[in-house]
């Protein structure tokens, strides 16, 4: 069983590493073509979304090295892995997709204030347009990958390539808008994003505070684990079922109730039976611990 978690642990990782990776090269070229063209047709809007690509790029080599450090095995140290490094860049996303977010409001703001009014012209709607056909694919992907892989960090990162999408968006509309001759019209859509953006951080700042307070398992997975339970013919039954989650991984401990009149081999053959159904109905990395009772009802 350890051999099979091993396998699926590094597995977990080579898919995490190798979508980070794309999004680092995707990173680099909005950077460049957003900067470089905002400097060319004097637009903050889009020199500011190159910098928010930047904040994107990141993030990225946050998660990459938070995705290494916590498939590091379990050590002296840190008996139960490293998987709380994951837990700590998600939350590192999310401050740095709040930080983000303020900011957008804080710039559009002081730029209504001020009566600055911004006319950039057509380039920037074809950079802003690339970026959005970029970052969406690249979201859709990165959060598919979270799903399978069951990593927070990558599912934020997920939606930190989403806000540049709709920073780009932002631009994209506040750009055809000028056109029609309003200025105010990116600085506005700056605004609406920024909050969108403040919405998803603290969604993400909330949920990596449930996995650092050790919150149990989702009630489906639980669920799942009574199912299993019930169904095995040789359980009789079971009590102090706890769970946590770290990272892309699932700790349980529970007391099974079984005859007191098998063998310790046959009691060791029914948890391994359990905890390979386990793995297999929640389908994600599991470490379980179980202490085995005689049931005084037989």
């Amino acid at each position: 069983m350890k051999q099979v978690n091993g396998d699926l642990l590094r597995e977990r990782e080579r898919k995490i590493r190798s979508i980070i990776l794309w999004g680092i090269l995707a990173n680099i070229f909005l950077i460049a073509i957003k900067v470089f063209s905002g400097v060319l047709i004097k637009s903050s809007a889009l020199i500011a979304d190159g910098f928010h690509s930047l904040s994107d790029l990141a993030t990225d080599f946050v998660v990459l090295a938070g995705a290494r450090l916590s498939s590091r095995p379990p050590d002296e140290a840190h008996p139960y892995g490293h998987k709380r490094f994951e837990t700590l860049a998600t939350q590192i996303v999310g401050l740095v997709l709040l930080a983000v977010g303020f900011g957008f409001i804080w710039k559009a703001s002081t730029a209504i204030f001020r009566g600055e009014e911004n006319f950039p012209g057509a380039i920037m709607l074809v950079v802003a347009g690339v970026s959005v056909i970029v970052k969406e694919v690249l979201f859709f992907l990165t959060r598919k990958i979270s799903s399978d892989t069951h990593s927070t960090a990558l599912y934020a990162n997920a939606w930190h390539h989403r806000s540049d999408s709709l920073s780009s968006g932002a631009v994209l509309i506040g750009g055809v808008a000028s056109l029609f001759g309003w200025g105010y019209a990116d600085q506005v859509a700056t605004i609406v994003v920024g909050l969108m953006i403040i919405g998803v951080a603290g969604k993400i700042l909330y949920e990596g505070l449930i996995e650092i307070t050790e919150h149990a398992a989702d009630k489906k997975s639980i669920e799942k684990i009574n199912k299993i339970l019930t169904e095995e013919p040789k359980v009789l039954d079971w009590h102090a079922l706890r769970t946590r989650k770290v990272g892309g991984e699932l700790f349980i401990d529970l007391h099974l109730l079984v005859n007191p009149e098998i063998s310790v081999r046959e009691s060791h053959v029914i948890c391994e039976k359990v905890e390979q159904r386990i793995e297999q109905e929640l389908k994600k990395p599991i470490n379980v611990l179980i202490h085995i009772e005689p049931c005084d009802a037989i």
